[in-house]
């Protein structure tokens, strides 16, 4: 929608184009293909050739949207995230920003959409031919809650406020997915998933009090 003088309005700004939206869908289906072929045929068993062909593009097209093949599988974190950072940003500017993302995780409802992150540290966590992967999915997190604290506090927040706070939340992400894998192993039914969740939102809460015993 456009203002009567035919410049574009805040809403336009704000609502992705259709290119945009493409370039996501192939992202996605890249990550997704990755996934399968771990799945199919184990670490160090397939090539960035196998998982274009699973998406259905080009050898090409999968290099202008990832460097590496473990950058690709590190992606398959991105929907868990983008819907917490999203119930994240909807949370009241003044509350504690720990607070906020213990209630984001909260919000989270269906479990279900941990699932392809908590299969991609379920198969890539024992193999450490992959820890590359693993790797770049924990900075690729790291990077984006940076993103989502300094637009709640603005520029004039310090750095070292902005890595603290985000290695401190990694810290507890972690924390919460081993204690899961070790109970649960590769088990990726709702329950277990549900039993992940409640982890994160724990773990969150642990680090929001301070760590203070219970």
């Amino acid at each position: 929608m456009s203002s009567p003088s035919g410049s574009p309005t805040l809403d336009d700004a704000q609502t992705p184009s259709r290119r945009e939206l493409n370039k996501a869908a192939t992202r996605k289906a890249i990550a997704t293909a990755a996934l399968a072929q771990l799945r199919e045929k184990g670490p160090g068993n397939f090539t960035v050739e196998d998982i274009a062909a699973e998406a259905g593009i080009s050898r090409r097209t999968f290099f202008n949207y990832f460097a590496t093949l473990e950058a690709a599988l590190a992606s398959v974190t991105d929907g868990f995230l983008e819907h917490a950072l999203a119930e994240f940003r909807k949370r009241p500017a003044n509350e504690p920003v720990l607070e906020s993302a213990r209630a984001a995780l909260m919000a989270l409802a269906d479990p279900m959409t941990a699932a392809p992150m908590a299969e991609l540290f379920s198969l890539t966590h024992s193999d450490r031919t992959l820890a590359r992967s693993e790797l770049e999915a924990w900075e690729h997190c790291t990077a984006q809650i940076i993103a989502a604290a300094r637009e709640r506090f603005g520029d004039g927040i310090g750095e070292l406020y902005l890595r603290a706070l985000a290695g401190s939340v990694i810290s507890c992400g972690k924390a919460a997915m081993s204690v899961w894998f070790e109970n649960r192993g590769s088990d990726l039914s709702p329950e277990s998933l549900a039993e992940l969740r409640q982890h994160l939102i724990d773990a969150m809460g642990l680090l929001g009090s301070g760590f203070a015993a219970h």
